[in-house]
């Protein structure tokens, strides 16, 4: 359908002519130019009707062309204009949210006073779960035109920073963009840049962090290349270093601990600079142990000695040693030394020179005979002292003269023999303290068997145990009469626990059904070697989002209640609640990102939220650059609030949308019809006889 349209009878009010052909659009060209054919071959032999030949034609071409008058009576909508606010974290830089407040105002006040504009607005702000995706300006730019009429859209403004994350996501916009920046012109910023950290690292083996401290914006020319810069581990005394600004940095690190260790680096605030909050980043670095290196002393052959290498062996992550006497002095069977096929063992490197390098030693139903002279037990006594870590599974030459008790390794011991031994079957059972250590909580959940109705595990049972007297220490299992079981103790910088039975391995043999003897050497292992998560006496917290866990473990059954102090100095109180025993609980939720210090009086700890450099500060510096793209794709223009607020004007579609100190919304002219009607011009008889008549006249003219 063909038409020619012209206004008329007021601007609601279109008329037009439209043609809707009675036979196909190339069978009347094809006719048409036969018709032409006809009438220029008339023109050739000189006919003297040869243009009333033409007239006929035109009307014969016209009645099959079917021509109507239609009119429609449209109603005109107003054009629409979008305004995005970006409130984003970076514009509560001083003086950007004041700048913001005042040309909001003034939008509006501007908007409103214009005809025919359907102004939408959207506020942009951080996402609440604690997400790091920065500003996302054109996600809503985006979502707020797909909710309009695209030949309605007069353009849009969008105030920000310029400091936009989603750019890759820029709409196809049929209408100018406008950039109100906020900010200043000359404004400059430094900030600290993680450029490598390790989620992990191995104890014991320097691990490398890279960072640079970065200056941004118009920096001063009289700014000092070197700067300071503050270290600190789990909120520990900082270490303060002179370092040069815009290099990268490799700081080897050694980390102090298994577990989570989080470091805080920290340059202070530079006068003039826009903003401190990039001035400090946190990160957490996950130390493990790489192997566990484990001596096991064993005093003679027995069904446990066997037991103690195999889980030991089991665990790939092991390296053990295993010093054993075979052949004790006072065994004479009339074998020759020199025709034994056993090495003599380096006992001087072990105990003397290389003690250090254990992570852990096991005494099983070790007795004195002489091998080990006192000076050796002196050794271990020292290690254990300066940090390192013993189990002593004793038998029944504890409660004698040879036992290790009358030995230098007395005085780290926990407990003392009473010389008394019991020979009879029992059950070992987790004492009330025992319930609330890390070490053997839960153990009743390895049992075979439900625990019975007198509070008995459903463990297997042992048949002999040393009587002994806890001199120090945490008794954490018990065994006939309630007499101390397992005892765990701390003695100067390490760690000691004492078995009083030589028989668990009745349990990993399966007797009467078994018990949790790996489960409980794991945990002894990992509680001696000072793993957070064995630790009795404890201050963590976990974050998942924003939201904050906060754990207080303790054997003290009274709960403290922990402060929380936030990285804007700001503190609160949290009230611990004991969800099971030993473990007490509290929640809270931070309101932004970065280190967060825990305090109940005794322990310190910390918990770091967000990412190392959250998006919103790692670029702060305002600026139009970002945006251009996409404002000259659209024929906007970019415009800085420090210079006043532009004015705002109305111009047609394919001019300029952007002047000194004004920006333009285009005038779209969108409407909606409301109604159509249609007028036939002329009728079928009527061009038959005015073609009838014009042959006639052609006829009788060239008859003459």
């Amino acid at each position: 359908m063909c038409r020619l349209c012209w206004n008329g009878w007021g601007s609601s009010m279109v008329t037009q002519i439209v043609f809707d052909p009675l036979i196909s659009i190339a069978l009347l060209v094809l006719l048409g130019g036969v018709m032409a054919l006809g009438v220029g071959l008339g023109l050739w032999r000189g006919l003297s009707g040869w243009w009333l030949r033409g007239l006929v034609a035109m009307v014969v071409l016209t009645a099959l062309a079917n021509p109507s008058l239609q009119q429609e009576n449209r109603q005109p909508l107003s054009d629409i204009v979008l305004v995005v606010t970006d409130r984003s974290a970076s514009q509560s830089i001083d003086p950007r949210t004041g700048q913001i407040d005042q040309a909001t105002a003034a939008l509006e006040a501007a908007l409103d006073a214009l005809p025919d504009l359907d102004v939408r607005t959207v506020s942009v702000q951080n996402a609440a779960d604690g997400r790091d995706e920065g500003t996302l300006v054109m996600q809503a730019l985006t979502e707020l035109a797909a909710e309009a009429e695209r030949s309605r859209i007069a353009g849009a403004i969008v105030v920000t920073d310029g400091q936009i994350h989603d750019m890759a996501a820029a709409p196809d916009f049929p209408a100018p963009v406008h950039a109100l920046i906020t900010g200043h012109e000359n404004e400059w910023d430094r900030r600290i840049v993680l450029l490598g950290a390790p989620s992990f690292a191995i104890l014991g083996e320097p691990v490398m962090l890279t960072l640079k401290i970065e200056d941004q914006g118009r920096v001063p020319a009289d700014l000092p290349t070197t700067t300071d810069l503050s270290i600190s581990i789990d909120g520990g005394t900082p270490q303060e270093f002179r370092v040069q600004v815009g290099v990268a940095l490799e700081l080897p690190l050694t980390l102090p601990h298994g577990g989570a260790n989080v470091l805080q680096f920290v340059v202070p605030t530079a006068e003039g600079e826009l903003t401190d909050r990039n001035n400090a980043a946190v990160v957490s670095i996950n130390g493990v142990r790489d192997r566990l290196r484990v001596l096991l002393v064993s005093g003679e052959p027995h069904p446990g000695e066997r037991t103690w290498r195999n889980l030991l062996k089991s665990d790939s992550a092991v390296d053990l040693v295993h010093f054993t006497i075979l052949r004790p002095p006072g065994k004479q069977d009339g074998v020759p030394v020199n025709e034994m096929s056993l090495i003599a063992f380096p006992t001087r490197e072990l105990f003397l020179d290389k003690i250090d390098d254990f992570d852990l030693i096991i005494f099983d139903r070790y007795r004195r005979r002489g091998i080990l002279p006192s000076i050796y037990l002196e050794s271990v006594s020292r290690y254990v002292e300066d940090g390192g870590a013993v189990l002593v599974a004793t038998g029944p030459a504890f409660a004698g003269v040879e036992s290790l008790y009358r030995s230098p390794l007395a005085r780290v011991l926990p407990a003392q023999p009473t010389a008394r031994v019991f020979e009879v079957g029992f059950t070992p059972r987790v004492s009330d303290l025992g319930a609330r250590h890390p070490v053997t909580e839960g153990l009743e959940n390895f049992a075979p068997r439900p625990t019975a109705e007198d509070g008995t595990p459903g463990w297997g049972r042992w048949f002999r145990m040393l009587d002994m007297d806890a001199r120090s220490g945490n008794v954490v299992m018990t065994g006939p009469d309630a007499r101390p079981l397992l005892i765990l103790d701390r003695v100067g910088q390490g760690r000691i626990a004492m078995l009083a039975s030589d028989q668990a391995w009745l349990w990993h043999r399966g007797f009467e059904g078994g018990g949790p003897q790996l489960e409980l050497l794991r945990r002894l292992a990992h509680w001696m070697m000072k793993e957070p998560e064995l630790e009795e006496e404890d201050l963590s917290a976990g974050a998942r989002g924003q939201n904050v866990t906060v754990t207080r473990r303790s054997l003290d059954p009274l709960a403290r209640d922990v402060t929380v102090t936030g990285p804007d100095g700001v503190t609160q109180i949290l009230e611990m609640t004991e969800t099971r025993p030993g473990r007490f609980e509290a929640q809270f939720t931070g309101n932004e990102n970065g280190l967060y210090r825990l305090s109940d009086g005794v322990l310190d700890g910390v918990v770091a939220l967000g990412p190392t450099a959250p998006k919103e500060f790692e670029q702060t510096v305002s600026t139009g650059t970002i945006l251009a793209p996409l404002v000259n794709a659209t024929g906007g223009g970019v415009f800085r609030l420090e210079n006043g607020n532009p004015k705002i004007r109305r111009v047609r579609q394919g001019r300029a949308a952007f002047g000194r100190n004004w920006l333009g919304l285009e005038t779209r002219n969108a409407y909606v019809t409301k109604e159509i009607r249609l007028y036939p011009i002329g009728s079928p008889l009527i061009f038959l006889l005015a073609a009838s008549l014009l042959l006639l006249i052609a006829w009788r003219r060239e008859g003459r």
